[in-house]
């Protein structure tokens, strides 16, 4: 299997990404995706583990799923110890990284130890940031098991834990030493989990890379069914697209917003919710939707917007929940976005290309916000 800059498609159906950052010091790593990454992977995890004290983190369900890869993912370690955390956004809480850390120390757990995650996006940001602070940092792999997870949560170094107030609000940015994204792991998951990361594709597809957009459209009905060798191409495309804004901009403090399209509005959504009513993808779904009525005042043709709208009804975007918007506006405000500016909006101006908008009133939000949340509760 070749190396290859940006996911170019190899004749054995794998794609090989490489990821260089510098923050603070160089790091390069490889994002490995297909069918079989796992098994194609394997000298690189065993190189990774060799010697090692290793944690491997994981929940329940993903070790009764996914138990033989997780005993691959540390061949060659000379202990393994399982850490566990709960399924879904419970798991990203002070508590459990603390208790997580405290295991961690009894197990013996040194400065050259390493952890390999294993699980979805809200396991994978909790793994990164347990990594990123125990014993001020060690080396973590992400071993993404959903969809959301491959196509985002586990790349680009981005790591949080939530706090009552808002999600996503005490976190560090720690860049994984491999990442694993084998598209056969998704043959378990729902069809609803596979159209939520089937959104954030769409996410990043509809300001970075359009090609990527038109063959979600071609092929929406395959990757809902969760083809492990069609989805290989869509992830790889959308973490190459990922890979070229987070190395312009490893710490978000400018280029790297527009991967946050629909997650204004999203992540408000899901803390006002209680983090139940929808997932991740489908919150950031009815994001997108707000933030293209915002962007059609702007300028945004009609055409285009329609388009996007009408892809994320395909993927069978659910109803909005009927929610507080005191409570959503609330939640906006404590956003880990804000500026002391205010609060910037990531908005398309065309197909392909976006903006970061400051110029968006908390009284325009507002007034668009009342209007969108007594709207039947549908995604159209």
């Amino acid at each position: 299997m070749a190396v290859t800059a940006h996911g170019k498609e190899e004749s054995d159906g794998l794609h090989r990404l490489l990821v260089q950052v510098s923050a603070g010091a160089a790091a390069e790593h490889a994002v490995v995706v297909g069918a079989g990454a796992l098994r194609a992977a394997a000298s690189e995890l065993a190189r990774f583990c060799a010697g090692r004290t290793v944690f491997v983190l994981s929940t329940p369900r993903v070790r009764a799923l996914h138990g033989a890869a997780l005993g691959a993912a540390a061949a060659g370690a000379a202990s393994v110890h399982a850490l566990e955390a709960p399924d879904g956004e419970g798991a990203k809480t002070l508590e459990i990284a603390a208790s997580l850390w405290r295991a961690m120390l009894r197990a013996g757990g040194k400065r050259d130890s390493r952890l390999v995650a294993v699980g979805g996006g809200s396991l994978t940001d909790l793994g990164g940031f347990v990594a990123a602070c125990f014993l001020r940092g060690i080396e973590v792999v992400q071993v993404p098991t959903t969809l959301l997870a491959q196509v985002d949560a586990s790349v680009g170094g981005k790591t949080a834990i939530d706090l009552p107030e808002g999600k996503n609000t005490v976190g560090a940015f720690h860049q994984p030493s491999l990442v694993v994204a084998d598209t056969e792991l998704l043959a378990t998951l729902e069809r609803a989990e596979l159209a939520a990361g089937l959104v954030e594709v769409v996410k990043m597809a509809a300001l970075l890379d359009v090609p990527l957009l038109e063959r979600v459209e071609r092929e929406a009905d395959l990757l809902l069914g969760g083809d492990a060798r069609a989805l290989a191409p869509v992830v790889a495309a959308a973490v190459a697209a990922k890979i070229r804004i987070v190395e312009e901009d490893p710490r978000e403090l400018d280029r790297r917003r527009l991967l946050n399209f629909g997650h204004t509005l999203g992540h408000a959504l899901e803390s006002a919710l209680g983090y139940r009513a929808l997932r991740h993808g489908e919150a950031v779904g009815h994001g997108m939707r707000f933030a293209l009525q915002l962007a059609r005042r702007r300028g945004l043709a009609d055409g285009d917007a329609t388009r996007i709208e009408r892809l994320l009804e395909r993927l069978e975007l659910p109803p909005l929940p009927a929610v507080d918007g005191a409570r959503v506006l609330e939640a906006m405000r404590r956003d880990k976005k804000a500026r002391e500016s205010g609060l910037v909006w990531v908005l398309p101006r065309e197909l392909g290309r976006g903006e970061i908008a400051a110029d968006v009133s908390w009284h325009e939000v507002a007034t668009e916000l009342t209007a969108f949340l007594a709207t039947p509760a549908s995604a159209s």
